[in-house]
């Protein structure tokens, strides 16, 4: 796939350093401004980028901020494109009220917007932007926008809520609750749920190559988690991790490694409270009933 864009490009005036580039859906030169800028801390510009293949490694800032707006107005999907090396490409910034900024720069940039009635306010200082100050998704409910990083994959019908989390290269295909954390790599599937404190290892754990994803019409309890892929219409109860490792009583009584399980659909897993013992038993999506439609047309 080719891609060519136009985008806003803040640089810092003493380095040259780039720090982000807004690509506005409509390619056309559609200019920001911030107090960074008129006191002179970070300069602007248009640029025209052009990328001949997703299929090779992001080559520049530039680069990596139009892969990263591809994936969250949802052209790709997570892991469709090589993201590979994007985190040197990448500036840590201090993302203010007043504009982003060089770490480094917070200081003289809050002596010199004094004058300027203005609350500086440091809402985090990170490589990743959040996704909303970039790339506005339709259909989609986002309860802490501090909590969805630029990059995220959000398919119309999802609902974020305040705690939960999702990061770059990961998110969702279709209607979906997010109460939990869904990192790199990891994809939900359509009327899937991720509970309150849930979460599930994605390829940025401990260096970790394994893809993660959960099918349609799963569940993850509040607090559980996985370190496997879950197929269509899965259950992990609540407080109960699965890792790769973790064995597992299986419906015809055999113990396997959960890895032996990954992407299989109509299990439960579960731990027998009287033996402590983690069971996959066989279940549907009817166990837990599903999506309430009512709070994911978001429209």
């Amino acid at each position: 796939m080719k891609i060519s864009r136009i985008g806003h490009r803040y640089l810092d005036s003493e380095s040259g350093k780039t720090i982000d580039v807004w690509f506005p859906r409509s390619s056309k030169e559609l200019k920001r401004s911030c107090l960074a800028e008129k006191v002179g801390i970070v300069t602007s510009d248009f640029i025209t980028l052009e990328i001949e293949s997703l299929d090779f490694p992001p080559q520049s800032t530039e680069d990596a901020y139009l892969r990263l707006h591809l994936l969250s107005e949802c052209v790709v999907k997570p892991n469709e494109l090589n993201l590979e090396g994007i985190f040197p490409l990448l500036t840590n910034v201090a993302w203010t009220s007043a504009g982003p900024v060089l770490p480094s720069k917070v200081e003289e940039l809050r002596d010199l917007i004094s004058q300027e009635n203005h609350h500086l306010v440091i809402t985090s200082i990170d490589k990743f932007p959040r996704m909303t100050d970039y790339v506005v998704p339709d259909g989609v409910r986002i309860g802490d926008a501090d909590r969805v990083r630029l990059g995220a994959h959000l398919a119309p019908g999802t609902t974020v809520m305040h705690e939960g989390f999702v990061n770059f290269n990961a998110g969702t295909l279709g209607k979906s609750m997010i109460e939990g954390r869904v990192t790199p790599g990891v994809i939900v599937g359509k009327n899937s749920d991720v509970g309150a404190g849930a979460s599930i290892m994605g390829t940025l754990s401990g260096g970790g190559k394994q893809v993660n994803s959960i099918g349609e019409r799963s569940l993850i309890g509040a607090n559980a988690g996985i370190g496997i892929s879950l197929g269509d219409e899965c259950i992990v109860e609540a407080g109960l991790y699965v890792t790769a490792g973790t064995k597992v009583k299986t419906p015809d009584g055999e113990v396997v490694p959960a890895r032996e399980l990954s992407g299989k659909s109509g299990l439960l897993f579960r731990r027998n409270s009287q033996t402590g013992v983690v069971e996959a038993l066989e279940t549907d999506s009817s166990r837990w009933g599903g999506l309430n439609t009512s709070l994911h047309s978001n429209e």
